[in-house]
């Protein structure tokens, strides 16, 4: 399903490692991230996926060096693209991966798009000033990226403004955005926000596309196992800033290893269960200044023991690739 670059081939494209991330509020030290790891190579899709919360964009604008510092610090882990540590690298090399090597969709395109300028002129822009393009040359290409990404009538739709896009429109005017220097990272954070249904699929169908045509890596954010089930090739589930499971998504979809994956899943729409009461996971998410002890989920898992309010649990391997941190992992696979 993935296709490695030659020239990565051996190597993980990028690779997060044991990822601590701290926010320093009035209130108190908030511990967003705690030991994250994960890696994307070139021609693959990961999904992170998690309710609101779990340090699933924390992550991502930690790599991509838009966390905002303070209230955000950075307390340990590394970051590796091709090989290269970016928590160690300079203000301006950070810079220059941005957009170049790496970059990032938001996930409220409205807000990320300057109301003032025209979608044309915000994609030529970075052509100008990062390739020396000419101002005819970069619009020229700007037409083309937008045809690309499938916007109709591009010649004319590049001089128009963000509101004059539908929230579609808006979201294929940030992913030529952010393909304009043809980066090898694609970040996607929450790609389909507000959103119906039919553009949701069309594009999840144009990330995908877009990633197989270039070869490169993508990193899928959302909250919605549903969203991802077609184009996902591993899975990495996040609560309260720390994996839970990592698995390839076949053997994911097929038997969850953790019952907040479980849960997630039971609370995916199907349409054999038309009419009867969707599924919910109970319960909140825990406030990030004040944790519970043990395992973060146990206060709303329906398989939690006494020992899941005392002890963390450690990660047990599922098999080849894959992970969960669960006391009962084991035994949730061989009994479902």
């Amino acid at each position: 399903m993935s296709t490695v670059d030659e020239k990565t081939a051996g190597e993980h494209l990028l690779e997060v490692e044991d990822l601590h991330v701290e926010f320093r509020t009035r209130d108190g030290v908030a511990k967003v991230l705690n030991g994250v790891s994960y890696h994307v190579d070139a021609g693959e899709t990961l999904a992170v996926l998690g309710e609101s919360g779990s340090g699933k964009s924390v992550t991502a604008q930690t790599i991509m060096g838009i966390l905002d510092i303070p209230p955000g610090a950075v307390t340990g882990g590394s970051i590796r693209y091709r090989g290269e540590d970016l928590l160690a690298a300079s203000d301006n090399r950070r810079r220059e991966l941005r957009g170049e090597s790496m970059a990032m969709i938001f996930q409220d395109a409205l807000s990320a798009l300057n109301p003032v300028y025209t979608v044309g002129f915000q994609i030529a822009e970075q052509l100008r000033l990062r390739r020396g393009m000419s101002r005819k040359d970069a619009t020229k290409k700007a037409v083309e990226l937008l045809d690309q990404v499938k916007i109709p009538n591009a010649k004319q739709r590049v001089k128009e403004f963000p509101h004059q896009f539908s929230g579609g429109m808006r979201q294929r005017a940030m992913i030529a955005m952010s393909l304009a220097l043809d980066p090898d990272l694609l970040i996607a954070d929450e790609p389909t926000t507000a959103l119906d249904v039919t553009v949701q699929a069309q594009i999840m169908d144009l990330l995908d596309e877009l990633r197989r045509e270039r070869g490169m890596g993508l990193i899928l954010i959302t909250h919605d196992l549903g969203v991802v089930a077609e184009v996902a090739d591993r899975i990495v589930v996040m609560y309260a800033g720390r994996i839970v499971e990592s698995s390839d998504a076949y053997s994911l979809y097929k038997q969850p290893g953790h019952p907040y994956t479980e849960g997630l899943m039971r609370s995916i729409p199907r349409l054999d269960l038309k009419g009867q009461e969707l599924e919910t996971i109970k319960g909140l998410p825990p406030n990030l200044l004040a944790v519970p002890p043990g395992c973060p989920f146990h206060p709303r898992c329906p398989r939690a023991e006494e020992r899941c309010g005392t002890e963390v649990p450690e990660y047990h391997q599922l098999g080849l690739g894959r992970i969960s941190a669960c006391h009962f992992a084991e035994e949730m696979m061989s009994r479902g």
